[in-house]
């Protein structure tokens, strides 16, 4: 049985009882201080902490003091917004290209025309040697003097040394351009070959400039048999350059070197089959009339026709393509 009066509201059971409802995690010491019959206060919910981005600081130079009449330095962070430096009046802004080797995009007129001459190469063929030189002509577009040149392919193998095609040739009308000729000689051959149009003649001194001083300002290097020994020791220089005088090239003088000198002064072409069995040559000028170009033409093909090797079995001479700088190939009737 109860006891009476143990649950009445403001007995000692009672407030212990409701001290526990209230808080239970509280001490019995808190729960005993509360008033008796005070209601617990409610509880705030915690809401959870949003993370704050955190902002890069820019570091900041100390200021220094500007110079007298400079302009006031423009403030932190207009670098992006500030507009690129104009140029200069007369100067050109257009960049000139992207990256080295890669030329300037053709304009429209001239891929037009490039393509109307290819259409018109291609529609023709092969054509003979007068027509081909007067279609030539008819392709300028270049305002400066175009060298007109031949190529030939040749059906030989470059991998065998008794197929390589090497020589030169004394065009009738010469080449439109004049030639610097260095003659290696001693002796009277000296005088020789300064009276035949020489621009250098000597040995010794020579020999030391190029090796020394790296001087290369010739065209044509010219060698007496008896110079041969002394002028080897260039071979490392002038070889890479095709400057080396040899004996297949008609550049090492046996006989008179008066005649040499003029051969070359005049217009000798070298030539040789490079990794694809092809000869290459300048053999003129565009302002050339159209006869001497056609026999400074011929008197080329048939000099490479005559020194045919003998090893080489089948069709010899594959094509014949005439062009000049700043045109498209034109292929000529073998």
């Amino acid at each position: 049985m109860k006891r009476p009066g143990a649950d009445a509201p403001g007995s000692p059971q009672c407030e212990k009882l409701m001290a526990k409802k209230q808080d239970p995690t509280k001490p019995a010491e808190d729960a005993a201080a509360a008033p008796a019959g005070a209601e617990a206060p409610p509880k705030k919910e915690k809401k959870p902490r949003e993370p704050k981005a955190k902002e890069p600081k820019a570091k900041t130079a100390p200021d220094a003091p500007a110079p007298e009449g400079a302009a006031p330095a423009a403030p932190a962070g207009a670098g992006k917004a500030a507009p690129t430096a104009t140029a200069a009046p007369g100067e050109s802004t257009k960049k000139r290209g992207k990256a080295p080797g890669i030329p300037p995009r053709r304009g429209k007129k001239l891929r037009n025309q490039i393509k109307a001459h290819q259409q018109k190469i291609s529609k023709s063929g092969p054509t003979p040697l007068k027509q081909a030189v007067t279609l030539l002509k008819q392709m300028k577009r270049a305002k400066f003097d175009e060298t007109v040149e031949v190529h030939m392919s040749l059906g030989v193998d470059t991998t065998q040394n008794d197929q390589l095609v090497r020589g030169s040739v004394s065009l009738p009308h010469g080449i439109g351009k004049s030639v610097r000729v260095l003659v290696f000689c001693q002796g009277d051959n000296v005088a020789k070959a300064k009276e035949a149009g020489a621009d250098y003649a000597g040995s010794d001194e020579f020999i030391k400039k190029i090796q020394t001083e790296g001087w290369l300002e010739f065209d044509v290097a010219i060698a007496t048999q008896d110079m041969m020994g002394q002028v080897s020791r260039l071979g490392k220089v002038l070889g890479p350059r095709g400057l080396m005088p040899t004996p297949k090239a008609g550049t090492v003088i046996t006989g008179d070197i008066a005649q040499g000198v003029r051969e070359f002064k005049a217009g000798k072409v070298e030539y040789r089959t490079d990794k694809g069995g092809n000869v290459h040559a300048g053999v003129g000028k565009m302002s050339f009339d159209d006869d001497k170009l056609m026999t400074n033409i011929t008197a080329f093909v048939e000099q490479v026709r005559a020194v045919k090797p003998a090893s080489v079995k089948g069709n010899y001479i594959k094509s014949i393509t005439l062009s000049a700088t700043m045109s498209p190939g034109i292929p000529v009737a073998v």
